[in-house]
C-alpha cells in the first residue's frame, strides 16, 4: 500500500511540475535590486549626534575657494572639522599648501585642518630625502598638521629605472622618523581592498564594482597585496616612535580578528572607518567589540565628500536599526545593521581620538 502511495504522490508531484511555466524574463544581477518587505524601525540620522572630525577627506580648490558653502554642508552634518588631506592639492602644485593655509586662516581657521603630502617622483636623487624632510618641517611650522601617504607608493611610484618604490625603501625612512620628531601623525592608504587582486569571477564579492570600475583591477599586476601590506606593516615596527592612521580599516575590515592582531602588535598603529562602514554595518556585534576594545584608536573618517552619503555612517554608529542598504551598491550589495554605540565611545571615535592625535588643536567646539 505505501508503495503505491508514493507512486501516486510522484505521479502528482510530476504533472504538477510539468504544469508549470518557466519564468522567460532575464536580468542582469546589477539590475536586481528589489526593496526589501521587511517592516522594521527606521531612524534616518542626517546628523550626527555629536559633533565630528573627519579625519579622512580631500578637497583640491582651498588655496583660492570661499569657504562658506562648505562649511553650511557641514554644519548640516555636524562636522566640527574637516581634515584635507590633500594639502598640497591634487597635483601637488608648488604654493597650493601656503595659499590653502591662508586661505583658510582668513576665514574659518578652526574649522579645517591640512594634511602635507611628499613627491617621491626624485626619489634617486641624493638629495631627496634631506630635501623632503626639509619641506615636512616647513610644512609643519606653516601650519600642516599630518602626511598623508597616498596609495601610489607601493603600487604606482617607480624611480628613474623604473623599478617600484617600496613603503618601507630605506631612503624614506628619515621621513617617517622625523613624523614622530615633529609629533604629526602619517596618515597611510596602501594597496586597496584584496579582492581588487582576485580572479575576476563569480567568487570575487567586488565582482560588480570591478565591472563597473575596470581601472580598479589588480589581478594582472606583477606586485601583490600581501607584499604591499607587508611593506606598509614594516615601517609600523620600524619607526614605533611615530603614529601610523592605517586608512580604511586597513583593508581588514572583513576581518576584525587580523585587525586585532595587528593592533596588539603595532600599539602605534591607529585606523579610521572612511570607506568601509559597509564592513562593520554588515557584522554588527563583531563590529561592536571591536570598536569597544580599541576604542582609544579609532577616528571618523569619510574619505569622498558626498555629504549625503555620511547618513549611513551615522546610522551604522549611533542606531541599532536592522536590514538597511548601504549608498552605493557596487560596493555592498549587503544590507547592514546599526551598532548602537554607547555615547562616550561615539565621542572617542567622532572627536577625542582625532583631538589627541593632531597637535594643536582648537578643543572649544567640542565637548569635554
Amino acid at each position: 500500500m505505501r508503495k503505491i502511495l508514493l507512486a501516486v504522490f510522484c505521479l502528482c508531484a510530476l504533472f504538477v511540475r510539468a504544469q508549470e511555466k518557466p519564468l522567460e524574463m532575464k536580468m542582469d544581477f546589477e539590475e536586481y535590486n528589489p526593496p526589501s518587505s521587511l517592516k522594521v524601525e527606521e531612524h534616518r540620522i542626517t546628523k550626527a549626534k555629536f559633533p565630528f572630525i573627519d579625519i579622512h577627506n580631500h578637497q583640491g580648490n582651498m588655496n583660492s575657494a570661499d569657504l562658506s558653502g562648505l562649511i553650511k554642508e557641514m554644519d548640516k552634518l555636524n562636522m566640527g572639522v574637516m581634515v584635507n588631506l590633500s594639502g598640497r592639492g591634487f597635483r601637488s602644485s608648488g604654493d597650493h599648501l601656503e595659499k590653502s593655509i591662508d586661505n583658510i586662516k582668513k576665514q574659518f581657521p578652526n574649522r579645517f585642518v591640512l594634511f602635507t603630502n611628499v613627491d617621491f617622483g626624485a626619489i634617486d636623487d641624493p638629495d631627496w630625502t634631506a630635501r623632503t624632510v626639509k619641506q615636512l618641517e616647513d610644512d609643519v611650522k606653516r601650519g600642516a598638521k599630518g602626511l598623508k601617504i597616498y596609495k601610489s607608493l607601493g603600487m604606482s611610484n617607480k624611480d628613474s629605472k623604473g623599478r617600484r618604490i617600496h613603503i618601507d625603501d630605506p631612503r624614506i625612512d628619515p621621513v617617517w622618523a622625523k613624523c614622530g620628531q615633529l609629533g604629526i601623525p602619517v596618515l597611510i592608504h596602501a594597496a586597496d581592498p584584496k579582492q581588487f587582486w582576485e580572479p575576476i569571477d563569480k567568487n570575487n564579492e567586488r565582482w560588480l564594482e570591478l565591472k563597473l570600475h575596470p581601472g580598479r583591477r589588480h589581478d594582472t599586476d606583477t606586485v601583490k597585496w600581501e607584499t604591499i601590506i607587508a611593506e606598509q606593516h614594516s615601517i609600523f615596527k620600524k619607526h614605533p616612535k611615530t603614529k601610523f592612521i592605517n586608512a580604511h580599516l586597513g583593508w581588514f575590515g572583513s576581518d576584525l580578528k587580523k585587525l586585532s592582531q595587528l593592533m596588539e602588535m603595532y600599539p602605534n598603529m591607529y585606523t579610521e572607518i572612511g570607506a568601509v562602514i559597509a564592513e562593520l554595518g554588515r557584522q554588527p556585534r563583531a563590529a561592536k567589540a571591536f570598536l569597544t576594545k580599541y576604542q582609544d584608536r579609532v577616528l571618523f573618517g569619510k574619505d569622498s565628500w558626498v555629504p549625503e552619503e555620511y547618513e549611513t555612517y551615522f546610522r551604522v554608529l549611533e542606531t541599532e536599526d536592522e536590514y538597511f542598504p548601504y549608498h552605493k551598491r557596487y560596493h555592498a550589495f549587503w544590507r547592514m545593521y546599526g551598532i548602537g554605540l554607547p555615547d562616550e565611545i561615539l565621542k572617542k571615535i567622532y572627536y577625542k581620538n582625532a583631538l589627541n592625535l593632531l597637535p594643536n588643536m582648537d578643543k572649544s567646539g567640542f565637548q569635554r
